[in-house]
């Protein structure tokens, strides 16, 4: 019986064995004949991944002109593993590097990675990579991936466009898309638009001979797949008057925003001092940043977005505008003016009194908008100064003053409006006054505005009462039809009927015998303006001036700021009418004012010429 027992078990081991064994061997068979997944691990050594990086998106202005497109260039891949006995002196001498950044580089690639590619020696030139290519096979472990690298063919728009960098540690993070070494867009539109222009990347398979030698592509391109360029953007830029403004603005520190009031599309953003967006592309790319950033000038600051200024004179308008909506002024309220002797705010200069609102806003007199500041907070149905401040700050909110936008311009600064509880705390709940903020009638003190938001506050004044969302692009791909995401129109809290008087005040400052950019009027133009002296804790105040034409069917809105210059009427005025003429009318005619504005240097704070 025991017998019988241990030959049972004998056989059903010697079967179960065997059971085992036909297993295997069908795992085998299919791993290695049916599953080609398995051969394509298995022959991973002779086997090279080659990213396909797709063509970046071009970007045009609104016109269809080339602002920015791609070249050619290439990275050097390594993958460390592979790397044998090299001789590292013509290696070195084949890249023009010394050998120390040979050693640097090749520990930084071990670092990430011993056995997958990573960028030894990023964007080679179309020549050097013909020079370097054909050496390449007696280098085992490099091989050349193709890209491509943002060119520029006017040296324009630096603040507007952006540029493209390398994706650091967080961004990569952020999104499984990116890998090291990958590109992302870092300012401006390059980084708003990132996910339309960046396209979809590919992958080649090709087989790698002993010698580093592509040797085709692997299974005639089965596992390929392919790469899908970024969508092309069409900017609301209008290329000629931006590279104007940019000249205008030359040897000077200060900005120009020009907006389409019907559309919200910003026609010009001028941030001065500026920089050539070529310096900022390959291998130069970190040496000029560097450089740029120390820059004492500071070129890389974009000014129409982040720049905060006292509005000045041009603040005067707002507080005219709410005063009207709340019926403590009217177009014919009269306000005499002892002109430089006023109190408790003196007037800039002597003139004619009284004056009804048209012509305060002409002469810009400081009493007569400082009685409106405190007749809008100052009303008797309010039981505090709070109410009073409060209800003229919600007026100023419906115009976007002391808010950013919701918009595809990017890194913007909200400006500066102070809550009541900033005065509360200083003064107490019952300390303070109209007198106590008197400033805020004449657009000083704590009130600040960018000259985005000024720009803005100008197309508002140009479509009586609305504006809409001050953006950068008008279509995406060969779309004709405009942007649909930009297209609301945000209604002020200041009926449209009220807006009549304060422009006629406006184009008397070109028209009329005391008008401060009088001398400036282009024929044919009908221009409604306003100056404004912005004071400057730091030095010589800064020059200021909105306007807006045609009067009666506006095209064209501008804000300008000429930092450390001056009164309003001595710089930013003849900039902005020449801004106007130039879009309105495609050139102008020469002026003495358009050749003295070209000229003119004013970064030591003083005119000289160059």
């Amino acid at each position: 019986m025991t017998d019988l027992n241990y030959k049972r078990r004998k056989w059903l081991i010697i079967g179960l064995i065997h059971f085992v064994g036909i297993i295997f061997l069908v795992k085998l068979f299919f791993l290695q004949v049916l599953d080609h997944d398995y051969k394509l691990f298995a022959q991973n050594n002779v086997l090279r991944y080659i990213t396909q990086y797709p063509a970046r998106g071009l970007i045009y202005d609104r016109s269809g002109e080339l602002l920015v497109y791609n070249e050619a260039a290439y990275d050097l891949l390594v993958v460390p593993n592979q790397v044998q006995s090299i001789d590292t002196s013509k290696f070195c001498k084949l890249l023009n590097i010394p050998k120390e950044e040979y050693k640097k580089r090749f520990e930084r690639a071990k670092k990430h990675s011993p056995y997958k590619s990573s960028i030894f020696l990023e964007q080679l030139s179309k020549e050097e990579y013909g020079f370097v290519e054909e050496q390449l096979y007696k280098f085992p472990g490099f091989y050349i991936q193709s890209r491509t690298l943002r060119k520029y063919p006017k040296p324009i728009a630096a603040h507007i466009l952006g540029f493209v960098g390398e994706v650091d540690k967080k961004e990569i993070a952020g999104d499984s898309y990116y890998k090291q070494g990958d590109y992302i867009g870092k300012s401006g539109i390059e980084k708003s638009y990132e996910s339309l222009l960046r396209g979809d990347k590919g992958m080649k398979v090709v087989m790698v001979d002993v010698f580093n030698r592509e040797m085709g592509s692997y299974q005639e391109g089965k596992f390929d797949t392919t790469a899908h360029a970024g969508k092309n953007l069409f900017l609301t830029i209008d290329a000629n008057l931006q590279a104007y403004g940019e000249k205008l603005m030359h040897n000077k520190k200060g900005s120009i925003v020009a907006i389409e009031p019907s559309t919200g599309e910003v026609l010009a953003m001028v941030s001065s001092p500026s920089y050539d967006p070529n310096l900022l592309i390959g291998r130069v790319r970190t040496k000029n940043f560097r450089k740029l950033s120390k820059d004492t000038l500071e070129p890389l600051y974009n000014r129409p977005t982040q720049a905060q200024y006292p509005p000045g004179s041009t603040f005067k308008l707002a507080n005219a505008l709410i005063g009207l909506q709340e019926k403590v002024l009217y177009p014919g309220t009269k306000y005499g003016c002892d002109g430089v002797v006023s109190v408790p705010i003196k007037c800039s200069h002597n003139h004619y009194a009284p004056l009804e609102l048209p012509g305060a806003i002409e002469q810009s007199c400081n009493p007569y908008f400082w009685r409106v500041f405190r007749s809008i907070i100052e009303q008797p149905k309010f039981d505090s100064i709070q109410q009073g401040y409060i209800l003229w700050k919600n007026y100023l909110g419906s115009l976007n003053i002391g808010k950013g936008f919701n918009s595809d311009i990017g890194n913007q600064r909200s400006g500066n409006l102070p809550e009541a509880s900033y005065f509360n705390r200083y003064y107490g709940r019952s300390g303070w006054r109209a007198i106590t903020i008197r400033s805020f009638a004449i657009g000083q003190g704590e009130v600040e505005l960018t000259p985005l938001q000024l720009a803005n506050l100008t197309a508002i004044l140009a479509n009586r009462g609305f504006y809409i969302t001050p953006h950068l692009v008008k279509a995406v791909d060969e779309q004709s039809n405009e942007f649909k995401r930009y297209a609301e129109k945000h209604q002020t809290a200041i009926d449209s009927i009220n807006f009549t008087t304060v422009i006629e005040g406006m184009r008397q400052v070109y028209e009329g015998t005391h008008g401060s950019a009088r001398w400036y009027k282009p024929d044919s133009i009908s221009i409604a303006g306003k100056t404004g002296t912005s004071e400057n804790p730091h030095g010589q105040d800064h020059s200021v001036f909105i306007a807006f034409a045609p009067v009666d069917n506006p095209k064209i809105a501008v804000a300008t700021v000429v930092e450390t210059s001056g009164f309003g009427s001595t710089w930013a005025a003849p900039i902005s009418t020449l801004m106007v003429e130039k879009y309105l009318k495609g050139e102008v005619k020469k002026s003495w004012f358009e050749e003295k504005m070209i000229n003119a240097n004013l970064l030591n704070g003083s005119e000289k010429k160059d």
